[in-house]
């Protein structure tokens, strides 16, 4: 059974730092990909960013690139979100979600195709 657990979310003024984390259990990195989402009120959940299969590839939106950071340490099965410049329109619940089947960039606009969510971390930022 795969459980994803989030950490790490506050609340930070507009320019603040914040880093994210997802803990894996029961899903293993050999085969499609992982991610966050995040989902502000009143809005749909949106893909913010990516890794695929062995770290080999990573997706950002538009609105994160330059911003946020996504890495993962294989041996903790453990996934991050750095998020730097932190603006005011960040401010949503971020989710981490993983599925098992093939991955492109366009998959992070499908939320419903992803298998496994966690319970999501809030992040607010302040202006």
């Amino acid at each position: 059974q795969v459980q994803l657990v989030e950490s790490g979310g506050g609340s930070v003024q507009a320019g603040g730092s914040l880093r994210l984390s997802c803990a894996a259990s029961g899903y293993t990195y050999s085969s499609g990909c992982m991610g966050w989402f995040r989902q502000a009120p009143g809005k749909e959940r949106e893909g913010v960013v990516g890794i695929y299969t062995g770290g080999s590839s990573t997706y950002y939106a538009d609105s994160v690139k330059g911003r946020f950071t996504i890495s993962q340490d294989n041996a903790k099965n453990t996934l991050y979100l750095q998020m730097n410049s932190l603006k005011p329109e960040d401010t949503a619940m971020y989710y981490c979600a993983a599925r098992h089947n093939w991955c492109s960039d366009g998959i992070w606009f499908y939320p419903a195709r992803f298998s496994y969510w966690g319970q999501g971390t809030q992040v607010t930022v302040s202006s």
